[in-house]
């Protein structure tokens, strides 16, 4: 399924170097190399003031990338949600002129996204770069359990077991796809799990 024809989907575009002192970078797996790009066009040192959230997925790639940079502050995560604390109080305690930087899947920028803006960051002040996996957030609109990284179509939710169909309509609010019971009328009927979303 092509990125583009899905209407409710956010438009991503590339890091650019943006004026100011305080820059924030979040990304995860593949999302460092969109940072090393960026870096490559900086001044020697713009990352003297940065402060890089990093969470490199479950094969550990790209830390050392992202270290080689010298950030003031380099934090690196298990998981959006442990890294979420150190987030929120970096926002919190942002001076005026902040400018966020957030690349990787695109469950990391949404709720990335969902923060910044929850913590009043002028969304102006944002950019998205998508790299990587297509693999979707997923919320199950039976139970309301948020499953992660789903490849397939249809797919299992994590919480309540019903098979869901994994719907294009994504929602900015909870940064997820909507995945609705594909068989409702007969759990017996069990159509062919397909790996789509890569």
């Amino acid at each position: 399924m092509a990125a583009k024809s899905i209407i409710s989907r956010p438009v991503y575009g590339t890091l650019s170097l943006q004026p100011g002192k305080h820059h924030l970078f979040i990304a995860d797996a593949e999302g460092a190399l969109a940072i090393a790009d960026l870096a490559a066009k900086a001044p020697a040192d713009f990352f003297g003031g940065a402060h890089v959230i990093f969470i490199p997925g479950r094969d550990g790639k790209y830390a050392d990338v992202l270290e080689a940079l010298k950030p003031a502050q380099f934090y690196l995560g298990h998981s959006f949600a442990s890294a979420l604390p150190r987030l929120k109080q970096t926002l919190a305690n942002a001076h005026m002129g902040l400018r966020l930087y957030l690349a990787g899947t695109e469950g990391l920028i949404g709720q990335a996204m969902h923060a910044a803006l929850e913590a009043g960051i002028d969304h102006t002040s944002i950019q998205t770069e998508h790299r990587g996996s297509l693999a979707r957030r997923m919320q199950c609109v039976h139970c309301k359990g948020i499953t992660e990284n789903v490849t397939t179509q249809p797919a299992t939710c994590s919480h309540c077991g019903l098979l869901l169909l994994v719907r294009d309509h994504y929602s900015r609010r909870l940064a997820a796809f909507q995945g609705v019971c594909i068989n409702a009328e007969d759990r017996s009927e069990i159509p062919p799990i397909e790996e789509v979303f890569r």
